[in-house]
């Protein structure tokens, strides 16, 4: 299918031209301010990789020693330690479920407290907020080595750290939720004598609800990866059992584990993948 040219006079140019000066026509300092910011950008990336002693001759001996770690990993072999690493592969998932569970419940009052079309508060608002911005600024191996430190190895610090994390990530996406959706449903509650409890229970939470569930589903399979990540500092799952391999460098074991891992994580994304289709199209069909 051919395309129509479409060709402007000078006339309609200078219109165009006096209309959007900055679009068609900048002005030399704008031009002067690009330049300078692609500059100094290119000037830090150059600087940076000067300062953290970046080197290409390294990188191509560490894809090597890479490729050597590789043919020693293969075939993938758990040896007589196969029921141990699935009861890790269980535990993994339980420290991912019950910490991404506990954090959404945790997250779910507080996420109508950080919004603004609920609490207009802004003392009360810019509190909530910023309580969410403390713990989340923290990440979740952090989290991991205080609570290994202060519960002890094992699942129950794996899951509190997720939980931990989790509470404040999923806090501030369930506000944002909560602030974009539609007001008519409320309002319309509320004239006709509901009161605010009612205008949140039937007004705003089957409009989120779906949303709330998308994500909290995200997190899950996200969790399920992170939780693996907690276990080496000692939180339970596979983790454990990985640092523990590449330590005494039984690769074999290592490539297992990892596979076992990727497994995982394509399991529970299928799964959640589905589950989010399912809720997106049932909301969608619903009048």
């Amino acid at each position: 299918m051919s395309r129509a040219r479409i060709t402007l006079s000078d006339e309609a140019r200078a219109r165009l031209a006096a209309a959007y000066p900055q679009a068609l026509a900048p002005s030399p300092a704008q031009r002067l301010r690009v330049i300078a910011i692609g500059t100094a950008l290119a000037g830090m990336a150059v600087f940076g990789f000067w300062r953290l002693d970046f080197n290409l001759d390294r990188i191509g001996s560490g894809l090597a020693q890479l490729g050597h770690f590789i043919t020693l990993m293969m075939p993938p072999d758990p040896g007589t330690q196969l029921p141990l690493y699935i009861h890790a592969l269980g535990e993994t998932l339980a420290i991912a479920f019950l910490g991404t569970l506990l954090g959404a419940l945790v997250a779910f009052p507080f996420g109508f407290l950080a919004a603004k079309n609920v609490i207009p508060n802004v003392f009360a608002h810019f509190a909530v907020r910023r309580l969410l911005d403390t713990v989340r600024g923290v990440d979740r191996l952090i989290w991991a080595l205080i609570f290994v430190t202060v519960v002890g190895l094992g699942p129950f610090a794996g899951i509190l750290a997720i939980a931990t994390a989790s509470f404040a990530e999923l806090g501030k996406l369930f506000s944002e939720a909560v602030e974009a959706l539609d007001r008519k449903p409320v309002e319309g509650i509320v004239s006709t004598g509901g009161s605010d409890v009612e205008a949140v229970r039937f007004g705003m939470l089957p409009q989120v609800l779906p949303v709330l569930a998308s994500q909290l589903l995200y997190y899950f399979e996200s969790n399920a990866r992170q939780s693996t990540i907690v276990g080496i500092v000692g939180a339970g799952g596979l983790g454990l059992h990985l640092a523990e391999q590449i330590r005494v460098l039984e690769w074999q074991k290592v490539s297992f584990l990892i596979l076992l891992m990727l497994v995982m994580v394509a399991v529970i994304d299928f799964i959640s993948s589905r589950l989010r289709f399912s809720i997106i199209g049932k909301t969608r069909l619903e009048p």
